[in-house]
């Protein structure tokens, strides 16, 4: 799967919040975004992914 980089501005509170959600699931705060995304995709059964 090719990732294609782009810009994404976050206000510094959620930052915050999603820095230590990830660093509590030992992933990246890349990872954590990617596996938020893809947990609504999935619930709005939406997933591009099988």
């Amino acid at each position: 799967m090719a990732k294609k980089p782009f810009a994404l501005r976050v206000d510094e509170e959620m930052m915050k919040a999603i820095e230590k959600w990830a660093n509590e699931e030992f992933r990246s705060v890349n990872g954590q975004i990617e596996w938020m995304l893809n947990q609504q995709l999935k619930a709005a059964k939406r997933n591009p992914r099988k």
